[in-house]
């Protein structure tokens, strides 16, 4: 009577989240995205609590978001979930200005960015290995 369920958009193994407007450059994103790659879990929310990145917070946000989705949403358990993917996109660019010498105009570029965080549920040997 409803309507129809959406298709999932990942494997019946994964569960992501996403985060937009987030006040950095997609550059300095992808810094903090590389080092959770391919870890587990719970290694990946350590390397983020103690990362000097002021970006780390948002980012251990949305992996915290992945985790809740792949627990509550999917029933995929939360010991056995690595980052299978974390990509980062580019977002609206505020452009400000500021007058320099001579009637000239220095510009600034403000950039925002998203990233986008794929769990993956894998077997408990597996899991052992990537430790």
């Amino acid at each position: 009577m409803g309507k129809e369920q959406n298709p999932r958009r990942v494997a019946d193994n994964e569960a992501f989240a996403k985060t937009k407007m987030l006040r950095t450059s997609p550059q300095k994103l992808n810094l903090v995205a590389q080092l959770i790659r391919g870890k587990k879990v719970e290694k990946a929310l350590a390397d983020l609590t103690f990362s000097h990145k002021r970006v780390a917070g948002d980012v251990k946000k949305c992996l915290q978001s992945a985790i809740a989705n792949a627990e509550n949403n999917h029933n995929l358990d939360v010991d056995n979930l690595i980052v299978a993917e974390a990509w980062v996109g580019k977002n609206l660019v505020m452009k400000r200005g500021r007058p320099r010498a001579r009637g000239r105009y220095g510009k600034i570029m403000k950039p925002f960015s998203e990233i986008t965080i794929k769990v993956r549920q894998v077997e408990a040997i597996e899991a052992g290995e990537r430790a």
